[in-house]
């Protein structure tokens, strides 16, 4: 959701559906419930679906739910002959509002796209308690969470309370919220059949930068996996792939995963994260010459012993291989004590000391009971000579294959990974595997695009390299 918004559309999921997308989204579903004898809007706001449903479902009842009274006013203007009710969604009975209506049933609506922690820092009302005091089967502690999705939340509360109805539950929400929804109700047992996942362009519909879709489901049993179609718009009329369970975990294309299973295994090297330091005005330099540039540009003389060429994410992922930056690595192992850097390298030791107060206030708790200036990411595989990298963070399968920069091997920052190699054939056989077209579909049937890190170390660690056809 924009977060220029006003606070209290944040607090109440306050994005109301555009009616001709409503419509769109009904009439993808009309094939898979062609006639509904009640159509209920959990939290239909000014009643954008309910008003779509009047013009494609003349005989069906209308049912609708509201908090906010501005919206409900609205809607029963549009909706004279809809039952409407002020209620808040986290205290309806809708087992009980359910049973008072007749099969089938279609539940569609557009549930807030806002995190817990998010209508917790606003000391919002609307949200469900802490802990799981509904005992959704699945969710476990998650609604205890400090931060997670409460459309999740909701879409779960919905299915259980249409658990023994005739039913379809069609929801516009976040992608990942669809999946993890299709994730727990698999991991239950016995999930209802999955209909298919319709990508939404947020960006034009709401203004949203998230990766969004219709889900919908009929509460009819369905395929163990959790199967689900995928679809590449809300025009497609047949399936690109089937998202669902593998193997315990979820995967983008069942079909592809199965046919690249015999490729999975474990990689040898192990895949490694870059270097963690968590303060880049003290820990990275501008090469300059023989010399090194800090962030305001000022000449620095440091000990080459202790500075090393270095790589970010972005200069992965764009194929920008030269390095222009170094850091400051003050261990060679996790764990070593960085004081030997008074004696073996002082002008390194005299830079960290007159910058301890800004690496002391370095916030993640992984520095706690640590030597001062310490670091992560740090191991013999750090200053193998050569590697083949990747960003985690961006979209893209690109491997880089990088080598020695001025004889002085080349690190990474913690958005990438990197398999180290202490030879060069060693490392251009493994790129050359990593970049083949079966080891793109092995990654492509696994890898979820939308993911904050697409990329991550168990995926990478997943697949055999000694498997990999030549």
């Amino acid at each position: 959701m924009p977060p220029s918004q006003p606070a209290h559309r944040v607090t109440y999921g306050d994005w109301q559906t555009p009616p001709d997308l409503a419509r769109a989204c009904l009439a993808r579903l009309a094939p898979h419930h062609p006639s509904p004898a009640a159509i209920v809007e959990p939290t239909c706001g000014v009643g954008a679906f309910l008003v779509a449903a009047r013009s494609q479902h003349r005989d069906a009842a209308l049912h609708g739910w509201e908090l906010n009274p501005a919206h409900l006013d609205a809607a029963r203007a549009a909706l004279p002959s809809a039952s409407l009710h002020r209620a808040d969604f986290f205290e309806t009975p809708w087992e009980q509002v359910f049973s008072k209506l007749p099969d089938p049933l279609l539940v569609v609506g557009n549930p807030p796209w806002v995190t817990a922690s998010a209508l917790g820092a606003l000391d919002a009302r609307n949200r469900p308690a802490p802990g799981n005091p509904t005992a959704l089967r699945g969710l476990d502690a998650r609604t205890g969470r400090s931060n997670f999705d409460v459309s999740e939340w909701m879409i779960l509360r919905l299915v259980d309370a249409l658990a023994d109805r005739d039913a379809t539950l069609a929801m516009l929400c976040k992608s990942a919220v669809a999946r993890r929804v299709v994730e727990t109700l698999a991991r239950r047992g016995a999930p209802p059949t999955m209909l298919g996942l319709w990508p939404v362009d947020a960006r034009v519909h709401f203004a949203a930068s998230v990766d969004a879709c219709l889900f919908a489901l009929r509460t009819a049993p369905g395929d163990p996996r959790g199967a689900t179609p995928v679809y590449t718009s809300l025009d497609a009329s047949a399936a690109t792939r089937t998202l669902g369970l593998a193997d315990d975990t979820l995967v983008p294309d069942l079909d592809v995963w199965r046919d690249t299973a015999p490729m999975r295994g474990v990689c040898d090297p192990e895949w490694r994260s870059g270097l963690k330091h968590d303060c880049a005005a003290v820990m990275e330099l501008t090469l300059d010459g023989d010399g090194y540039r800090d962030a305001q540009g000022e000449s620095v003389m440091l000990e080459r012993d202790a500075c090393f060429p270095l790589l970010k994410g972005t200069d992965v992922a764009r194929g920008r291989l030269t390095p222009t930056r170094a850091v400051i690595v003050p261990q060679r192992r996790l764990g070593d004590d960085t004081a030997r850097l008074a004696t073996e390298a002082p002008a390194v030791w005299a830079w960290l000391t007159r910058h301890a107060e800004a690496l002391r206030a370095r916030r993640s708790s992984i520095y706690r009971g640590r030597c001062d200036f310490a670091v992560f990411g740090v191991g013999d595989y750090a200053f193998a000579p050569w590697k083949v990298a990747i960003s985690g963070l961006h979209k893209s399968l690109d491997f880089a294959l990088v080598g020695p920069h001025e004889g002085r091997p080349v690190m990474f920052d913690d958005t990438c990974y990197f398999a180290p190699f202490a030879h060069e054939d060693e490392a251009r056989e493994a790129h050359a595997k990593l970049t083949s077209a079966a080891a793109r579909r092995f990654f492509e049937a696994r890898v979820f695009w939308d993911a904050k890190r697409p990329i991550h170390k168990s995926l990478l660690q997943s697949l055999d390299l000694a498997r990999v056809p030549r």
